[in-house]
């Protein structure tokens, strides 16, 4: 019997994937409160607060290994900030000097530059803080991209983008091949007592590389052309120019309102602007959208878990920047003098709302497990003689 719309769109009990779209403002919001903060062990528990949250709703597909490999990049920009304070010196003017290494002398025209001299505590507490700062919003950004499927989030973006979507997951969806092809074709040159390394062994393994990939795409051009990939509709000519009209001054508007919360004294002016060309460049996205045809298969719901996940970043990123403009010491320590950071109650407890999808969240379905239920459905679906059974 028809089902109606809102029992389609109706969450699955059990485990399920929940919206990419939740765990990303989730993971925003996070990243936007460490944005308002040099407090290390803010910083530090905002990135705690990410991991303990993907250890507990990581899934165990591919892409959901990759929060290892963020943090790795955060430990290298960590280090990279504080060798760049130590061998360039840094702006922070210091008295506690630790150690003077040997200055390497600039011409006049470099002024203002330095390599080497003297490096003081205060100049490395503020590399340290401002490296730990960008290194929990690469944690942050981590944590999106292990919890989030970007197949599932590609498919939610609107009909405007649907080009540019389908590129994006043909790209990903290719590159993982390339990478098999040339451990495939490595192996291939062992087993034959050839060496894999070197320039010949590249050149020998590029070409065989390079027409896989060749052959791929072909065959992936005729199977979208006979699926009818890139028809549109047909929209008036006035509504086209006036959905151009409205996308580009929307983002100009968000360009400008970004210089203006930069610079100094132009909050005033810069979040109204925000939002005018946030709301102007949605809607011209929303009426570029009627000039695809596609429809969307099974789409993600949104649902309570949903709501709860994208409302505790929300929530973490307002009440740190509220707590931050009462009581700015506590959310940015000096280093002139050196002073102790102190972790603020209040702060704490904000950071610590983000561990709501920890426990709203829905566990994700396991790969094979649902690979098991598949194959016994089909096998039985096979040998149950009350199924009718189809006939070549």
């Amino acid at each position: 019997m028809p089902t109606s719309r809102a029992a389609r769109r109706r969450p699955p009990a059990g485990p399920r994937h929940l919206h990419p779209g939740a765990w990303w403002l989730w993971a925003l919001g996070l990243g936007a409160a460490a944005t308002r903060t040099t407090n290390p062990l803010v910083l530090l528990l905002l990135a705690a607060v990410a991991g303990y949250v993907v250890a507990a709703r990581r899934g165990d597909a591919p892409w959901s290994r990759s929060y290892g490999a963020f943090l790795r990049l955060g430990l290298l920009v960590l280090g990279i900030r504080l060798l760049f304070a130590v061998l360039l010196g840094s702006p922070v003017p210091g008295t506690h000097v630790l150690f003077t290494l040997p200055e390497v002398p600039l011409p006049a025209w470099a002024q203002g530059v330095r390599i080497g001299g003297r490096v003081t505590a205060e100049g490395l507490l503020a590399a340290l803080y401002d490296g730990l700062r960008l290194a929990t919003l690469l944690v942050c950004v981590g944590a999106a991209n292990a919890l989030a499927s970007p197949a599932r989030l590609l498919r939610t973006l609107p009909g405007a983008l649907y080009e540019a979507g389908v590129a994006v997951v043909v790209a990903m969806t290719f590159a993982p091949n390339l990478v098999a092809d040339v451990q495939r074709l490595r192996a291939a040159r062992r087993l034959r007592g050839r060496t894999d390394r070197g320039i010949a062994a590249v050149l020998s393994v590029g070409l065989p590389v390079l027409e896989g990939a060749l052959e791929r795409s072909v065959a992936l051009a005729a199977a979208m052309d006979t699926r009818g990939f890139g028809r549109t509709a047909a929209v008036p000519r006035r509504m086209a120019v006036l959905t151009a009209v409205l996308t580009l001054s929307g983002l100009l508007g968000v360009c400008l309102a970004a210089y203006g919360l930069l610079t100094a004294g132009g909050a005033g002016w810069a979040l109204p602007v925000l939002v005018i060309g946030l709301a102007a460049a949605f809607a011209g996205l929303l009426l570029g959208g009627r000039r695809s045809v596609r429809t969307r298969y099974r789409p993600d719901p949104w649902a309570l878990p949903e709501w709860l996940t994208a409302g505790s970043g929300i929530a973490v990123a307002a009440s740190t920047a509220w707590l931050a403009a009462l009581d700015p010491l506590a959310f940015a320590p000096t280093v002139v003098p050196p002073t102790a950071p102190v972790l603020p109650v209040a702060a704490a407890a904000a950071v610590l709302l983000g561990l709501v999808p920890a426990c709203a969240a829905p566990p994700p379905p396991a790969a094979t497990a649902a690979a098991d239920t598949a194959t016994d459905t089909a096998a039985t679906t096979d040998t149950d003689p009350a199924q009718p059974r189809r006939t070549s």
